[in-house]
């Protein structure tokens, strides 16, 4: 339901912004001295192009600036979701200067109904394609044990002998649940997977077309030589203000241990080293 409000506000906006555009349009200012407005500034303001520092206090910006900053960060926020969502998969390959067989990464966010794939261009990971998750079961939280239709989180592996070209559900690939943290806490399951066919029971579930992509992808890159590809399964993006509004959730300890390989990755644009000590994830540097 919060989601649905925040969506709801963020159309709004644009459509306040779209119609002042309209209006300026159509009655331009002519031979009138445009108003400005005082602004006085908390904290450092950044957007695409156009930059305000807290220590300008009581700025003067006219109303033409503030329109050149709206637009500005509208055209980014639109550019960055045509460029990763609706491109399709060879054109995105090109715009990151990668190509099929490059080792990928993965990411998942519950929440969000996300699922990121990156691509090492260089020395770094780029986003190639963001796709919509089409299903997954149970909550935010991790998967407990066989049977609870729990969708797991965590840190997780995919080797060649995890494919299933031959899959019920199109095409598939296990995360290789229970990992070592899982077995260390007493967790059971099994043939927890990405996979098509838009159902789950446990498992992340993904649109037929969406699924010939990514495990093309992955499938690539682990017969080009990369040993397993990494899968992240968070519950939300773990930045610290969406840790501070579940501070009080059960599972809050987990999802600060799972925060350490967020923020790895976050910082240094490649999937940490990840181990298993004393019933935690121990993160270490990257080891590609």
């Amino acid at each position: 339901m919060i989601r649905a409000w925040l969506i709801l506000a963020d159309i709004l906006v644009i459509l306040l912004l779209l119609f002042s555009f309209i209006l300026f349009y159509l009655y331009p200012v002519k031979n009138q001295q445009i108003p400005s407005v005082a602004i006085v500034f908390e904290k450092d303001i950044f957007l695409k192009d156009f930059t305000i520092e807290k220590e300008k206090h009581n700025a003067i910006l006219t109303v033409e600036d503030l329109i050149r900053m709206a637009k500005k960060n509208w055209e980014y926020e639109f550019v960055a979701l045509e460029k990763f969502v609706e491109v399709p998969l060879e054109e995105s390959l090109l715009l990151v200067h990668a190509q099929m067989g490059d080792p990928v990464f993965i990411r998942i966010f519950k929440e969000e109904s996300t699922l990121e794939v990156w691509i090492r261009s260089q020395s770094d990971y780029v986003l190639l394609k963001l796709y919509t998750i089409c299903a997954y079961s149970g909550e935010l939280g991790p998967k407990l044990k066989e049977g609870d239709r729990q969708s797991p989180e965590g840190f997780y592996k995919v080797k060649k002998h995890h494919l299933n070209p031959h899959s019920k559900f199109h095409l598939s690939f296990n995360l290789g649940y229970p990992n070592r943290y899982d077995r260390a806490h007493q967790r059971t399951g099994s043939f927890l997977m990405i996979h098509g066919n838009c159902v789950s029971i446990g498992c992340y579930a993904m649109t037929d077309e969406k699924i010939e992509e990514i495990y093309t992808l992955v499938e690539e890159a682990l017969n080009k030589g990369q040993k397993y590809v990494q899968v992240h399964a968070f519950p939300f993006r773990m930045t610290d203000e969406n840790m501070a509004l579940y501070s009080e959730h059960h599972w809050y300890d987990f999802w600060v241990n799972l925060k350490d390989g967020y923020d790895y990755f976050e910082a240094e644009k490649l999937p940490p080293l990840i181990k298993v000590k004393n019933k935690s994830y121990i993160i270490h540097e990257a080891s590609e």
